[in-house]
């Protein structure tokens, strides 16, 4: 066994609310090492208008997110999460799910997004499984991680190429969910230019077209990490506006933004400021 086994199978088996302290320091830690990291955390940060208060609180809670990972991913697939979650808007989703079709669900890079998948699993995957999209990492190690520790009963994992959305279209089809990262850049090809907190950004079009294809139900899914270990509370609501029904790619793109926005306000503190939400794909163009 490895070093980084030994290591996360240590972290795995610690409390939330030591992991979460641990995590502080790492987000500080890449924060304070990384002066491209620093200078783009605060660049998108100032863009949403996130006052320096709230830009520190969120340093710390990106640390968070990375240090709560093997506690998510190394417990035994069928025990679950081990830290209390509550749910506000349970009963919305439920209402989707009644409408006997497909199911999109929308999660921005807020909070646990990795809770919010696994919390709803354990919840409505009885009744209807999701499947979330996801981008393999690069290094063989967390690639490999990813793909076995991710999937879980009622929970599958779909890469993010071609193959990734057949399987999230089949899925649909039957029936079932998907989760999708909606503020998460596309590969070139996959996307459109849209204004993104006042700035254009490279925003797919895949959730808009998944709709239009399927006629799938579509809502917000997203993840408040509670303060010293608390837990979690998983929010479900319905988007702020619907989604153009026969629009272009533009103005669906426009709709999901807008709405991304306003979910991201609701807690800015724990979204990852520091995300590359701006850059751009080889071979496309900002006009």
């Amino acid at each position: 066994m490895s070093l980084s086994d030994r290591l996360l199978g240590w972290l795995a088996h610690r409390s939330l609310r030591l992991l979460h302290a641990l995590g502080g320091v790492l987000g500080w830690a890449g924060y304070l090492l990384s002066p491209s990291y620093r200078q783009r955390l605060k660049a998108n940060a100032a863009l949403a208008g996130v006052g320096a208060a709230e830009r520190r609180a969120a340093v710390a809670d990106a640390g968070r997110l990375v240090m709560e990972l093997p506690r998510l991913w190394l417990r035994p697939r069928h025990e679950p999460i081990a830290d209390p979650v509550r749910w506000d808007g349970a009963e919305f989703v439920e209402q989707l799910l009644a409408q006997g079709r497909g199911l999109l669900m929308l999660t921005p890079h807020l909070g646990s997004f990795e809770v919010a998948a696994q919390a709803y699993a354990e919840r409505f995957g009885a009744r209807q499984p999701v499947t979330v999209l996801y981008r393999p990492a690069r290094q063989p190690w967390l690639r490999r991680l990813e793909e076995t520790a991710r999937a879980r009963p009622a929970l599958a994992t779909a890469p993010a190429s071609l193959a990734g959305v057949r399987q999230m279209m089949r899925a649909l089809r039957r029936g079932e969910t998907i989760g999708l990262l909606p503020d998460q850049v596309p590969p070139e090809g996959m996307g459109v230019w849209a204004p993104f907190f006042g700035r254009r950004a490279y925003t797919m079009t895949l959730a808009a077209r998944l709709v239009q294809q399927t006629g799938a139900a579509v809502g917000v899914l997203w993840c408040e990490r509670l303060p010293r270990g608390g837990g979690y509370v998983v929010h479900a609501m319905p988007l702020p506006e619907p989604l153009p029904e026969g629009g272009s790619d533009e103005a669906a793109a426009l709709v999901i933004n807008r709405a991304m926005e306003a979910v991201i306000r609701l807690k800015p503190t724990q979204y990852l400021w520091g995300y590359h939400r701006y850059k751009q794909p080889r071979g496309t163009g900002a006009t």
